[in-house]
């Protein structure tokens, strides 16, 4: 079964390389989707894949790179929309 979460990422969160951190994972896990700095400090991340999948890579995202420090991590269910082929980094 295909889900889709949207990952609002609290803590030391920029300038650590978390985002390329999340595509790497993303990779690893056969998963679509996007992550993006906020300009309040966090970073967003939307998902979309098998629910398995979906788990572990959340798994990841909460340990974060080395360098960084998750303090917290909001969870939004989406509908999958089948939007993106790959992960992305957006700017």
């Amino acid at each position: 079964m295909i889900v889709a979460r949207r990952y609002f990422i609290s803590g030391l969160v920029q300038g650590v390389g978390f985002r390329f951190f999340a595509q790497r994972a993303a990779a690893g896990h056969q998963v679509r989707g996007m992550v993006r700095n906020l300009d309040d400090g966090r970073v967003e991340v939307y998902v979309e894949g098998d629910e398995g999948s979906v788990k572990s890579f959340y798994d990841d995202l909460l340990a974060g790179p080395v360098y960084a420090r998750v303090e917290d991590i909001e969870e939004i269910v989406h509908d999958p929309a089948g939007e993106f082929k790959a992960f992305l980094i957006e700017r």
